[in-house]
């Protein structure tokens, strides 16, 4: 086999996924992060469909079930806490409602996901990618603090401002689409029982102020919870290395709402997972140039409010390790078919996030907030398969006997 020794910058899910996956058909793979060491914190993530799969094949349903969010559905609730529109998690089946069957914590995960591969797989914590050189024989590549080193491939697994498409593809502008909202999480202490549903308290917008809602969702401790906060703000500019400044930036937001949000907002300086971005969705024509290869949100994140980016991130990692092993480590062959196999995927998934907008979180009008709440109330009364067909489909989309490598069973591992 060639091209046996490929770097992948990012220690994720995509990347930890692809390291299990390349490991097990016989390739090198190495793993540089830029965290010192693996990554806690992080906000809860699901995973639908095909994706479930991946980690069947992978033997790790016992671990991913262990961690499980409880979860009985989603409510919207008015000022007093009183629900004005809910839907169970029975109406959507395991992958097709706003949270899945297997939803966990992201560290959860990539913690599973660690366990998995590092006996077997180097990891170069603390460092990170200045440099990207490649020629017809490979990849030379430079690092913040390491030597340079040489691969014969290199995989961007490392997210939405991904260093490695900067350095190989070009500026993140090209790539990066801006949908105008923004979204802050972070774990903390609940003061309320949420007994596995997710509460959303919404302010419709109007007067010259865009919607917000301010979500709890349940986590495996029920004595503690992620709190939310979304919002829209064209054009907004931030410092993404000034933790502060976004703590603060949400909290001016956020000021004048009620519920439990003064609570909320207490427990927000001393968050040590706070999380704040942009609402944003990459748009690439080629995921391959030469010898470089992205994966993951890198790649095509289609928002992080469309519950699919897990998703994305295994089946795409499964799909690149598969077709590499079946091209004999042919890089060209391998990419090609990487992206024959996932373009419909993610086409459907960026479409999705697209067409579902916000979900009804951020409504312009006090109209157009009942207008969600009178659909929300619907869902009970639908066809399961109705309901659920829109992300459940999406999430079905790849065959993964179609891109298994070499000697992989089909069966699942429970």
């Amino acid at each position: 086999m060639e091209n046996r020794d490929i770097l992948i910058s990012g220690g994720g899910i995509a990347g930890a996924t692809l390291a299990y996956w390349l490991r097990r058909y016989g390739f090198r793979p190495t793993v540089v992060e830029r965290a010192p060491a693996p990554r806690t914190g992080g906000h809860s993530i699901d995973i639908r469909g095909t994706a479930r799969q991946v980690i069947e094949r992978m033997g790790l349903v016992a671990p991913v079930k262990a961690v499980r969010i409880p979860s009985r559905g989603m409510a919207f609730v008015n000022e007093a806490g009183k629900p004005a529109a809910r839907m169970s998690s029975e109406s959507f089946g395991p992958s097709g409602g706003p949270v899945a069957e297997w939803a966990l914590l992201r560290t959860d995960l990539a913690r599973i996901l660690y366990d998995a591969i590092s006996d077997d797989v180097e990891y170069v914590f603390g460092d990170a990618i200045t440099e990207v050189e490649q020629d017809r024989d490979g990849v030379t590549v430079a690092f913040e603090k390491g030597e340079p080193r040489r691969f014969d491939l290199l995989v961007g697994a490392d997210g939405v401002h991904s260093a490695v498409r900067r350095l190989t593809f070009g500026p993140e502008h090209r790539y990066v689409c801006d949908l105008n909202s923004y979204l802050a999480l972070y774990s903390m202490p609940s003061h309320v029982r949420l007994d596995g549903w997710q509460l959303m308290y919404t302010v419709p917008g109007g007067s010259g102020r865009t919607g917000r809602t301010v979500a709890m969702r349940p986590v495996a401790d029920p004595d503690r919870a992620i709190a939310g906060y979304f919002f829209r703000s064209p054009g907004l500019r931030f410092d993404r290395g000034d933790i502060a400044a976004q703590k603060r930036l949400v909290a001016d937001r956020f000021a004048d709402v009620g519920w439990h949000t003064p609570r909320l907002l207490e427990q927000l300086e001393d968050s040590t997972d706070f999380f704040f971005d942009r609402v944003e969705q990459v748009r690439i024509d080629t995921w391959s140039k030469g010898r470089t290869v992205l994966l993951g949100d890198s790649a095509y994140c289609a928002s992080p409010m469309s519950g699919i980016g897990t998703s994305l991130a295994l089946v795409g990692a499964y799909v690149l390790a598969g077709q590499l092993a079946r091209a004999g480590g042919d890089h060209l062959a391998g990419a090609a078919g990487y992206e024959a196999g996932m373009r419909e995927f993610v086409d459907r998934a960026q479409e999705f996030a697209r067409t579902s907008g916000d979900g009804g979180l951020m409504p312009d009008s006090p109209g157009r907030m009942w207008l969600r709440n009178q659909s929300v109330r619907m869902v009970r009364h639908l066809p399961r398969r109705l309901v659920a067909r829109g992300l459940e489909k999406v999430a079905d989309t790849v065959t993964l006997d179609d891109h298994a490598g070499p000697n992989t069973p089909s069966t699942t591992h429970k």
